[in-house]
């Protein structure tokens, strides 16, 4: 998540962030008539037990990894798009949705990637499109660039790059203290949410809330001990990364990868497939066009 690197640098340095905007907008596809997938099934993963929502079928399949704090509701809106013609999955990653939380709070980004790929065998999937958010496009990275062959193509939305361990230990201190813990964490949903739509920022909150402290510590740590560069330089099939504005920091991950298209879709939160859908899905298929 990019408020686990860059965004909680700016969050914390108080350099100031609008509220989320007062819009009247609604978002009725995502909260108030969510499709129905053709096909649920639960797979066992490293840790526990992995919820995953499959349906559609057709062209070669997508699979969709969400953030820190969210679960597969938050790309609802793609899996409907998407299934009219071709297979789309998603899936809650351990600890958050419906899937079951590591007895040993083991949230390391290769622990995530390896549910990913437990996913992906239970499922067959021989060949797919990878799309992760935030903390979903790191255990995404990690993922292709243990198996590539699989990785048909790789999307990446507000994915960090990495930062500097004397940048982030301060985050995670005030993090670890009583005192500081929630004003940090109050600092970093403001940012985040920063012009996202009423319902988006609702939803997203309360996925937060359901996250406790040690959990959301050690997520944060691991998050910030991820190195995206060195696994991002082994996978060399198709990527894109669609960046909001958010992204536009140093240290991003487009500015370590500079060759890898990007998309950029301004006026949203760090949530850009729920704030702005129909942008986020006509770059999403636009880069399918060219997978084969």
């Amino acid at each position: 998540m990019i408020g686990i690197g860059l965004l909680f640098c700016t969050a914390c340095g108080g350099n100031g962030s609008n509220p989320p905007e007062n819009s009247n907008d609604t978002l009725t596809t995502h909260t108030e008539s969510r499709p129905e997938p053709t096909e649920k099934a639960g797979i066992k993963g490293t840790a526990g037990y992995l919820y995953v929502d499959d349906g559609g079928n057709g062209s070669i399949p997508l699979l969709f990894i969400h953030s820190f704090g969210g679960d597969t509701h938050q790309w609802d809106i793609q899996l409907q798009y998407f299934r009219k013609e071709r297979r789309a999955i998603a899936m809650d990653l351990r600890g958050h949705g419906q899937s079951e939380a590591p007895a040993a709070n083991q949230y390391g980004i290769d622990e995530q990637a390896g549910d990913i790929a437990a996913v992906v065998d239970s499922l067959g999937l021989s060949k797919f499109v990878l799309v992760g958010h935030s903390m979903g496009g790191s255990a995404a990275i990690d993922y292709a660039a243990k198996h590539p062959d699989k990785v048909a193509g790789l999307v990446l939305t507000g994915t960090p790059g990495k930062i500097p361990p004397a940048q982030y230990k301060p985050i995670l201190s005030s993090l670890e203290a009583d005192s500081s813990y929630q004003k940090v964490m109050d600092a970093y949903m403001k940012k985040l949410l920063t012009n996202a739509k009423p319902a988006v920022a609702t939803e997203v909150t309360n996925g937060f809330k359901k996250i406790p402290k040690d959990v959301t510590v050690t997520i944060i740590r691991n998050n910030f001990e991820f190195d995206p560069v060195p696994a991002l330089k082994q996978y060399k099939g198709p990527a894109l990364i669609i960046s909001g504005d958010a992204d536009k920091q140093p240290g991003s991950l487009h500015q370590f990868f500079p060759a890898i298209p990007q998309v950029e879709i301004s006026g949203t939160s760090h949530w850009i497939q729920l704030d702005k859908p129909d942008e986020f899905n006509k770059a999403l298929e636009d880069f399918l066009k060219k997978i084969h």
